[in-house]
């Protein structure tokens, strides 16, 4: 009998690419990346001395160049985009989470109700 294997789902934030093979993704030269790194727009995950990047650390870096290249937005202009992407995240986040307790409440109040009406039929 074969064993069964499942596929994980790739953890975004997993260092796993080189910097030479994240400069090729995204045809910059590494020194640009170091650079990105120096000026604090991204921070790569070090092991061995080496520069690993995430699947999320990626996407932040397209984005980077995104902006700076195509957009012409400048380094300090790319840095408040992104802390204000941060900071929209983060409130998305709380939203879902305080939509779940709503979603709860509802559900608590509802089963409640329902309680007392089988209740008051039993009586």
């Amino acid at each position: 009998m074969r064993a069964r294997h499942t596929i994980k789902i790739e953890d975004r934030e997993r260092p796993v690419y080189l910097i030479s093979v994240v400069s090729e993704m995204l045809d910059v030269h590494p020194q640009t990346l170091r650079m990105y790194e120096r000026e604090g727009l991204i921070t790569p995950h070090r092991t061995g001395g080496q520069r690993l990047y995430s699947r999320a650390d990626v996407e932040r870096l397209g984005l980077i160049l995104e902006l700076s290249r195509n957009l012409g937005v400048n380094r300090a202009g790319v840095d408040i985009v992104l802390r204000l992407r941060h900071r929209l995240e983060c409130m998305q986040r709380e939203a879902i989470e305080m939509m779940e307790l709503l979603h709860e409440e509802h559900r608590r109040r509802f089963r409640d109700k329902l309680r007392k009406i089988f209740e008051e039929d039993e009586v």
